[in-house]
């Protein structure tokens, strides 16, 4: 494999993991690896560390290509509570108000979806990477700060409900949409639509562009390719032409 040239990893994001704390475990393997300190790794599309599936790993040259990568339109499977609702719209924060549930059914929620299929208008959460006045949103709502944030147009391509359970009122969509959506917003406004509540209690994310969640190498399977497989440079890399399979780190 050609990492300088560049190359591009399918990788099954761990729960509880920042995006970042997966580029860092793979860049620090490429790092010993390359025998060098400094090498490019980078990813395309952001997942919240409670979100798990498929993230688009590049490296080296290839990290030109992150923009057009994460372009690629996007699925995510998406489990949302009703009657409650937190601060960030999933279990981040605590459940911060409840709302009646009794109302909702299985008819008025297939009535409510097609509402959000199409080109939309959608207000992206607090807790969000957006910046206000050069400062990220998450960093001013977590220290209590009131964070206005104005809506984007989006395109929710498809909305297909996979499950509800009337009896603890969640229900598990499979959500296709282009980049800048937030699922936990789609989550806020449907419980709002609802005439209710709701917040995400579990996401994954299993597609992006070409890359699916069963194309996707965990990270201590990336992990071992990068410390097993023969690596090849370009004919204008200082390193050489070929480094065997490593056995270290």
């Amino acid at each position: 494999m050609d990492f300088v040239t560049g190359e591009i990893l399918y990788i099954d994001k761990p729960l509880e993991w920042t995006s970042f704390d997966v580029v860092k475990r793979l860049r620090g393997v490429l790092l010993h690896r390359l025998h060098r300190k400094k090498f490019k790794v980078g990813h395309a599309g952001t997942l919240d560390p409670l979100a798990t599936g498929v993230m688009v790993v590049v490296t080296g040259r290839a990290t030109k290509l992150i923009e057009s990568l994460q372009a690629g339109v996007k699925e995510y499977v998406a489990t949302i509570k009703l009657g409650a609702t937190t601060p960030s719209f999933d279990l981040e924060t605590e459940i911060d108000a409840t709302y009646p549930t009794e109302h909702i059914t299985l008819d008025l929620i297939r009535e409510i979806l097609p509402r959000f299929i199409g080109r939309i208008e959608q207000t992206p959460p607090a807790f969000s990477a957006c910046k206000v006045d050069g400062k990220r949103a998450y960093n001013m709502a977590r220290k209590g700060h009131e964070v206005e944030l104005k809506p984007k147009v989006l395109v929710i391509d498809e909305m297909e409900l996979l499950d509800f359970n009337a009896a603890d009122m969640t229900l598990t969509l499979r959500i296709v949409c282009s980049k800048g959506t937030y699922i936990r917003a789609i989550a806020r406004d449907l419980g709002e639509a609802l005439g209710s509540g709701g917040h995400l209690i579990g996401l994954r994310r299993t597609r992006v562009g070409d890359a699916v969640i069963d194309n996707c190498l965990t990270v201590e399977q990336a992990v071992e390719l990068i410390r097993t497989v023969e690596i090849s440079f370009p004919d204008d890399d200082e390193a050489g032409s070929a480094l065997p399979a490593s056995t270290g780190n």
